[in-house]
């Protein structure tokens, strides 16, 4: 796979440029008792290349960034909107996946990424309280609905691209871990 793009080489990340589209979605997330609930879901996501940046004239990275829009199947009713950033550090292989929430959440995940028999694979976790790759939230979010730890496996093959996260809350009174899937398709290159 070509991986320049504009005179930038995005290595890895250059499979996800383009808008993806995917009704296979399942969300598994707390009803008002923390029990579960599950929900189907369309989902559009538009990555775009954001170009490289050098920190300290010794670290040099590739950004793509991205707007994730998902909505229920059932009404079209958009539940969740996120935006941010995946970045990559091709001196150490490393990936980063910076977003946030518009429930006054954001979240600095790092990992990994591999080819593994042809297709891109994408791991990144964080965890609250951590210095490096965590997790802040609103006063009003850590009272009431505490995300603890978030990790997403992201899988790109040509054309389709898959994830699963798994976002573990504490929300009313109990632990829950609210996670997501979909299977999308790539319909153009932007």
């Amino acid at each position: 796979m070509n991986t320049m793009i504009d005179g930038i080489d995005y290595g890895p990340l250059a499979a996800l440029v383009g808008q993806w589209v995917g009704n296979k979605g399942v969300d598994i997330a707390p009803d008002n008792q923390a029990n579960v609930d599950e929900s189907k879901f369309t989902d559009e996501l538009n990555f775009s290349v954001a170009g490289h940046v050098e920190n300290a004239e010794e670290q040099l990275l590739v950004c793509v960034k991205y707007h994730h829009v998902i909505r229920r199947s059932k009404n079209g009713v958009i539940f969740h909107d996120q935006i941010g950033h995946w970045i990559y550090d091709s001196s150490t292989k490393a990936v980063v996946h910076s977003f946030s929430i518009p429930r006054a959440v954001c979240v600095l995940a790092g990992g990994t990424f591999q080819d593994v028999n042809g297709s891109s694979v994408f791991k990144v976790e964080a965890k609250a309280g951590s210095e490096t790759f965590g997790i802040l939230q609103s006063p009003f979010m850590l009272k009431k609905a505490k995300t603890k730890k978030f990790n997403m496996e992201l899988i790109v093959k040509g054309n389709e691209l898959k994830y699963r996260q798994v976002m573990w809350l504490y929300i009313y009174g109990k632990n829950f871990e609210h996670s997501d899937k979909s299977t999308l398709q790539r319909v153009a290159y932007i």
